[in-house]
């Protein structure tokens, strides 16, 4: 039987425990493997063939969710994306919220700001938070009641409606609704006073701190999409198709396989095709990691999204739309990030058994003070007190606030951390991917060594000055990359440069000219050759070699640099116990070269971009757990593969969108503070959910017992939260 795999689009989901829901009710049907990514809200389903998909939506749809197949693209790739009106939703909410909650919780705390009829000023203002402010915690309850389950918004519900129940039964039936009733503060419970205490200030307070935690996480969220969109904007908008002999502009998305277009010096090659007419360099780097610019001439195979450098060229398409290499990478970030689940925080992963358990003691706690003091204001004291010390305010906040003090304090240190689900993998990585080009690199051409010949190749007096002046001298007319770097050093370092009698530009192979009254040949071993000039068998492979009056005279090395701080970082890297690798698509003589002056063991060269995410996904097979650094397109795919992706912030949009991590600087030492401080904020987060989990434990036995009235219980909520947040503030001393 043939499978299918179907994406759908999932709404609904509050937690990482609504994804494992739908996820488990998905692999229940037959035939269906799913996987649901909360951070990205989608699921990704392979199911047999004949099983249609609205059976899968039905199912999503029975568990308490919505389910729909994402909309088909438009043709033109490159849209506006509009504000997420969820999160400006919930950042309206909290700000109503917030400024309701302040003067309730002030008045109930600080006994001399109470005046006559206070407590119906905090009725007032409490009730919109408990009501509108709270409906997104009562909707998700009552949704999950309704499916048999119970999350972390139900303890919210539950607990912030029974503080309001018992405020308005106090209010209108018992004694706090009269004038003058002051609101004492007593650390001790009694039992007696139970009609004339209200607790307006717990229900508005729990409902504005979990809005905020919400909100933070909201914020930190990876927004479904973003790679996909920051790869496709990097293809060019319009291209000049040749129409009866005119150049004629249209947009990218009106190509068609057979049209010939051109393609000026600094443009974007429109999509895949061949060259036709014209001769050039072009810069391939952001999709192959080759850092030394192609020739291309006709019959040369081009890539969309490539720089033309130099000439102008005419292009055959051959490859448009989604079968570019473009979009075949986008189609590989898409299922990389697809096939990352997202991690099950702590407090997700305890709260399907946390709030049952909470509840039963709840409901216990009532009976049980019924049957042994048949006092119904003691028994839902109690039972009120152990809903609010356990409402899980201090839980909501653990992650969001130690991530936003963290990611705040990393952006001061070039660092950008993109949510929650990242951390996890710090802990566990051993083993680090570095792009080279642009990464370890710099990514600029540069001239690096200049070699005479002597004996039998090379003449009387020539020197390294002279070699490198006759070159430069040529090489300035040419607009290609190499001759850029040979004549900038040239004219460095021998002043002003002659000008050439005679120039000629031989397509893929360098140059020629008369300067000084010599005939002057700069270029590939291949060029000398065709003029009859012999090549010293010891020449440096890749070099470009010099020769004047038919005889080789030298060569000059030009190369991508290594980054002054690499080897350094390369070093802090190890200290942290990680394991480096370099995988690049350039040569394994310049990438080994590199290698050794980082003081990296181990090379992966000559990768196509599509190998990248397979060489990542075979030492994950090994066992390792991996992070890539990188910086260009060719690298998404594997950053969105690795367990933990950085991107250098120097690099490309698609880069940063696929990475977990970014580095702004593009400075290579603050990977290792990276994985630093996203160690440092995962531990705050543990911290912070074990303070909330262990006050919960210790301090529902004393409500339950009667020891703690609802209003102690809301003291202790506020102090676990400020604890919480506290604990979290100290990540800003982080170095």
């Amino acid at each position: 039987m043939t499978s299918t795999i179907t994406e759908l689009t999932i709404g609904g989901m509050t937690c990482a425990s609504c994804a494992a829901r739908v996820e488990r009710k998905l692999n229940r049907m037959d035939g269906v493997t799913a996987t649901v990514n909360y951070a990205t809200e989608k699921a990704r389903v392979e199911h047999p063939s004949d099983l249609p998909v609205d059976a899968l939506i039905a199912t999503v749809v029975r568990t308490g969710y919505t389910a729909e197949e994402p909309p088909a693209p438009e043709p033109d790739p490159v849209q506006e994306v509009p504000g997420d009106p969820g999160t400006a939703s919930l950042r309206q909410r909290l700000t109503v919220s917030a400024v309701l909650s302040a003067p309730v919780v002030l008045l109930a705390m600080v006994p001399s700001l109470q005046f006559d009829h206070w407590q119906w000023l905090s009725l007032t203002l409490a009730s919109p938070v408990v009501v509108w402010g709270g409906l997104p915690f009562h909707r998700a309850a009552w949704t999950n009641l309704r499916h048999g389950a119970a999350t972390m918004d139900t303890l919210v519900s539950v607990g912030t409606l029974a503080a309001f129940g018992w405020s308005l039964w106090a209010l209108f039936l018992g004694d706090a609704g009269m004038t003058g009733m002051r609101h004492g503060f007593d650390l001790t419970a009694d039992r007696s006073d139970g009609s004339s205490a209200i607790y307006l200030e717990v229900a508005a307070g729990v409902v504005a701190f979990i809005l905020l935690g919400r909100y933070l996480e909201a914020r930190a969220k990876r927004k479904a999409g973003a790679a996909l969109r920051a790869l496709m904007e990097l293809g060019a908008k319009d291209v000049a198709v040749l129409r009866g002999g005119a150049e004629v502009r249209i947009p990218v998305a009106g190509l068609r396989v057979g049209d010939l277009f051109a393609v000026r010096p600094g443009e974007k090659i429109a999509t895949d095709g061949t060259v036709t007419e014209g001769a050039s360099a072009v810069d391939a780097s952001l999709l192959t990691g080759e850092s030394l610019p192609l020739d291309v001439v006709p019959g040369s195979a081009v890539t969309g999204g490539c720089v033309n450098v130099s000439g102008r060229l005419v292009v055959e398409a051959t490859r448009v739309g989604a079968d570019t290499q473009l979009a075949r990478t986008a189609r590989l970030v898409e299922e990389a990030q697809n096939g990352k689940a997202a991690v099950q925080r702590l407090a997700d992963r305890v709260s399907a058994v946390f709030v049952p358990v909470v509840l039963l003691i709840a409901l216990g706690t009532l009976v049980g003070w019924l049957l042994a003091t048949d006092d119904p204001t003691a028994a839902f004291t109690a039972a009120v007190a152990v809903l609010i010390i356990a409402c899980p305010c201090a839980l909501g906040l653990a992650t969001p606030t130690a991530l936003l003090v963290g990611t705040g304090r990393g952006a001061r240190l070039g660092i950008l951390i993109k949510g929650p689900e990242v951390l996890e993998s710090t802990r566990r990585i051993d083993t680090v991917v570095l792009d080279k080009t642009g990464t370890v690199t710099t990514g600029r051409m540069r001239l690096t060594g200049v070699r005479v010949y002597g004996g039998t190749y090379g003449t009387e007096g020539a020197d390294e000055d002279e070699l490198l002046r006759l070159a430069g001298a040529l090489e300035h007319s040419s607009e290609h990359p190499v001759a850029r770097a040979v004549a900038d050093a040239a004219a460095e370092r021998c002043g002003p440069l002659p000008v050439p009698k005679t120039f000629e530009n031989v397509p893929g192979l360098g140059v020629r000219g008369s300067v000084e009254g010599r005939l002057v040949v700069v270029g590939r071993a291949a060029l000398l050759a065709a003029e009859g000039v012999e090549v010293p068998a010891a020449a440096e492979p890749g070099a470009v070699h010099v020769a004047w009056d038919g005889v080789a005279r030298g060569t000059l090395t030009v190369a991508d640099t290594v980054k002054d701080t690499s080897a350094e970082a390369v070093a802090r890297l190890r200290a942290l116990g990680l394991r480096p690798i370099l995988l690049t698509g350039d040569h394994r003589a310049v990438a080994e070269a590199v290698a050794d002056e980082v003081g990296i063991d181990e090379v992966i060269a000559e990768v196509l971009p599509e190998g990248k995410a397979e060489v990542i996904r075979r030492l994950r097979g090994e066992g390792r757990t991996v992070a890539m650094v990188g910086d260009g397109v060719n690298d998404a795919a594997a950053l969105a593969t690795a367990d933990l992706g950085l991107a250098m912030g120097t690099g490309t949009d698609a880069a940063i969108e696929a990475a977990d991590l970014t580095l702004v600087r593009g400075d290579l030492r603050v990977a290792a503070d990276a994985v630093r401080l996203s160690r440092r904020t995962l531990a705050t987060i543990r911290g912070n959910l074990g303070w909330a989990f262990g006050y919960n434990v210790a301090a529902l036995p004393l409500a339950a017992a009667g020891l703690l009235n609802p209003m102690i219980a809301g003291l202790a909520m506020a102090f676990s939260s400020v604890f919480v947040v506290s604990n979290s503030l100290r990540l800003r001393r982080f170095t």
